[in-house]
């Protein structure tokens, strides 16, 4: 090959190979550009994510349920307002102190495996590389906020679908239908920000929320009419 390049067209020979490099850089420079123009880290996302989303969509089937359970055997509006206020408030306390106790204990996890390694390693990393660390690990607090405002957002949709509706049947079928309308929207955000499949997203979370409702509009139903 390198004879090949003495002679007459030494010159051109060279060129032409100097020409590719440079294109090869050039792409490859195009390639690192657009990576760290995109070089969204999601997997950061993972902890305020799976509490918003998930807090929202607890919220959203946990009232909607709770609520058709009392309108399957009450037709008072108040006792479903009552109820699902109640569930609104008791579920952001529960999803808020179970978000911070497992997210602590991750945190716990975590600082303990860097400790390990900073003393099997006998190297002092810095005060940058230590703030970098810190930075990565979770945060209990902001996961149990998270969860709580979705929760409580996630629930009062059911609880403005239903405040103005007079009409027992009506008001279930609004229930029904702003859950599923939400559950819809939940399932697209979600699948959004963590770039995953959309329609999948939307198929799983309206299939939990419609079994949940309707469960507990049929057991509720049956225990009440047996009189228990």
């Amino acid at each position: 090959m390198a004879s090949q390049l003495v002679g007459p067209n030494n010159e051109m020979s060279l060129n032409h190979v100097e020409i590719s490099i440079h294109a090869n850089d050039a792409e490859a420079k195009q390639r690192q550009a657009i990576e760290e123009h995109d070089g969204i880290d999601y997997s950061q996302r993972a902890q305020w994510l799976r509490a918003a989303v998930l807090g929202a969509n607890d919220g959203l089937v946990t009232v909607a349920s709770l609520m058709m359970g009392v309108g399957a055997v009450k037709e008072d509006i108040g006792a479903m307002l009552i109820a699902g206020f109640a569930g609104l408030v008791a579920g952001a306390c529960s999803m808020a102190i179970g978000e911070f106790v497992s997210v602590y204990t991750q945190y716990d996890i975590e600082m303990a495996q860097i400790k390990r390694q900073r003393e099997v390693n006998n190297a002092n990393n810095g005060e940058r590389e230590k703030e970098d660390e810190k930075e990565k690990l979770p945060n209990p607090f902001q996961a149990a906020l998270a969860s709580a405002i979705a929760f409580s957002i996630g629930a009062m949709v059911p609880l403005l679908g239903a405040v103005f509706i007079k009409e027992h049947k009506i008001r279930l079928v609004i229930i029904v239908a702003v859950a599923t309308l939400a559950l819809l929207v939940f399932g697209v955000v979600g699948a959004v920000l963590g770039k995953t499949p959309i329609r999948r997203s939307c198929v799983r979370v309206l299939i939990g929320g419609w079994m949940a409702m309707a469960i507990t509009f049929g057991l509720t139903k049956l225990i009440g009419s047996t009189g228990i």
